[in-house]
């Protein structure tokens, strides 16, 4: 019923929004053109405000699931007209507050004291406010400054409707249509569930950013701010205030004479070494929750907020996604097809050679060229199309990378188009390789398990010992099951002798009794012809 309920509220906020005007643009069948002018609500209810807008305030209405889809899309002016790009970015950090009295009663009753007590001074006017939750300024009787990070009220049974709700759409996709299971879309909002479930308990985001504030500690290029964990809850969050600049501010960024080029690389190696040094990478870097150092001039540096979503790989996956891109990097398709065969990316089955042209057509025209000059929705269309040709399945791990991918390179786009991602990614990649499997590699995983080997040395003999004994008892073991079979087959051969004998006794019941000829030779028979077959049945049964 809820389902119902909530698939009425979205067709209302649809027709409400008039969102159906964004598919007049589209190259639709004619019958589903039609079907689009046939609408009774086209001629009902106008289109007042401009369409970047409407889009908004729809998503708006929708909540978190929807808001959070609108950030992403945000990023990426290369595939969305400006104006409507314009208006998502307010999706980033300006979707409409709740009231600050909530806000306050929530931090109260989660800290257990009033907020005189707690701060010197605290701001009831949101400093930002975003899907999940919303930050207010602070500042503690130290003289320290603060941001205090409230989650929405209510917002749990929110997502929990639009999730459920997502879990039917991908089911009946997944079943209906021929491509569904390739997608694994269920898995996927599966994933996408268990991101929200963690973005909406404080306490794992603050674990989240303590882990990248250590990962970062002596770094030059990125800063992430300092969790006061007294002050910290499932449902608040208190860190340290940061003084930066948003990255999308481009104007801002110029005013200042920040070295734009090498800001972006920077975004480039900071994405490289939380995925592959690292392996725990902030999943959800929107311009929202990047900043750049005021300070930065010629040797700029990123600061980052908002952790409640951060990614990880395993071993096997950094391995393949690394070679992966390092072939892809050399233009060695046939290495990346091969990749995509070994890691079961695609079927075992699949031909290589027939997979590796379609992934050269596709990836070549992109190669030397800055990112302004690459057609993205092109590439992603000819990417889809060759993995439905190829049967290439959806990662469900590696969501979240993608989503972090298209985060980077829509920021690159903004902050220096004429970046080559190719070449500022490869030597990290390389890099990388070399640390993983050369001698070095080698040295350090040996130094890792010494300890392990040392603490095992005392028991080696005994060990030895317990392997010989256990050698010992399994030929004692087998030895007796040859035994036993041979008792086996000796108890067979019996078996097999007696119902002969049973067999021929009944023969001759049968012609004892059924055939009077027999009877008359059988009578004939002196008492040692029957002596000698009793003691013929005797030997054979023994």
């Amino acid at each position: 019923m809820q389902r119902l309920l909530r698939s009425l509220k979205i067709g209302f906020i649809f027709i409400r929004y008039r969102l159906d005007t964004f598919f007049e643009t589209l190259a639709l069948p004619w019958y589903l053109k039609a079907l689009l002018y046939l609408m009774p609500w086209r001629y009902l209810v106008p289109a007042k405000a401009p369409r970047g807008e409407r889009l908004r305030l729809a998503l708006e209405n929708l909540g978190p699931v929807f808001i959070k889809f609108g950030q992403v899309l945000s990023t990426r002016r290369d595939l969305l007209p400006l104006d409507v790009a314009d208006e998502l970015k307010f999706l980033q950090d300006r979707v409409p507050p709740f009231s600050s009295k909530e806000a306050t009663s929530i931090i109260e009753k989660a800290l257990g004291k009033s907020i005189d007590e707690l701060f010197a001074n605290f701001d009831p006017k949101p400093l930002a406010s975003a899907s999940v939750a919303q930050v207010h300024t602070a500042e503690f009787f130290t003289g320290e400054q603060a941001v205090v990070k409230v989650i929405r009220p209510g917002i749990e049974k929110t997502i929990k409707k639009d999730i459920a709700l997502l879990f039917t759409l991908a089911y009946w996709v997944e079943e209906l249509w021929s491509e569904g299971k390739r997608l694994h879309l269920v898995e996927v909002v599966g994933e996408y569930e268990l991101s929200l479930a963690d973005e909406l308990d404080l306490r794992k985001e603050a674990a989240n950013a303590s882990q990248l504030r250590r990962n970062f500690e002596q770094s030059a290029i990125l800063y992430i701010p300092e969790i006061y964990w007294d002050y910290t809850r499932q449902n608040v969050l208190v860190m340290e205030r940061i003084n930066g600049i948003p990255v999308a501010e481009i104007e801002q960024l110029n005013a200042i004479n920040v070295d734009m080029k090498l800001l972006a690389e920077r975004g480039v190696e900071i994405f490289f070494t939380q995925v592959f040094r690292d392996s725990f990478f902030h999943a959800d870097m929107h311009p929202g929750n990047i900043f750049v150092s005021p300070d930065s001039g010629s040797d700029p540096k990123y600061i980052a907020v908002d952790f409640g979503i951060v990614g990880s790989l395993t071993l096997e996956d950094q391995s393949y996604l690394a070679r992966n891109l390092l072939a892809f990097f050399t233009r060695d398709y046939r290495q990346v097809a091969q990749l995509h065969i070994d890691s079961g990316w695609v079927p075992a089955a699949t031909n290589v050679t027939a997979f590796e042209t379609a992934i050269r057509s596709v990836c070549e025209p992109i190669f030397e060229k800055p990112l302004k000059d690459i057609s993205f929705g092109q590439v992603l269309l000819g990417l889809f199309q060759t993995a439905r040709r190829f049967n290439m399945e959806v990662q469900p791990q590696l969501v979240l990378l993608q989503k972090t991918l298209l985060n980077i390179e829509g920021l690159g786009r903004q902050l220096y188009p004429d970046l080559d991602l190719w070449e500022t990614g490869k030597p990290y990649l390389e890099a990388w390789m070399k640390e993983r499997v050369g001698p070095k590699a080698v040295v350090k995983s040996m130094l890792q398990q010494a300890p392990d080997w040392i603490d095992k040395l005392p028991q080696l003999p005994q060990l030895a010992f317990d392997v010989l004994q256990q050698s010992k008892q399994r030929n004692i073991f087998n030895q007796q099951l040859i035994e036993q079979e041979q008792k086996r087959r000796q108890l067979r051969s019996k078996s097999a002798g007696k119902k002969a004998i049973m067999i021929a006794g009944l023969l001759l019941a049968a012609l004892w009794f059924g055939y009077e000829p027999a009877k008359i030779v059988m009578q004939q028979i002196e008492w040692q012809g029957w002596a000698l077959g009793l003691l013929a049945i005797y030997v054979l049964t023994r």
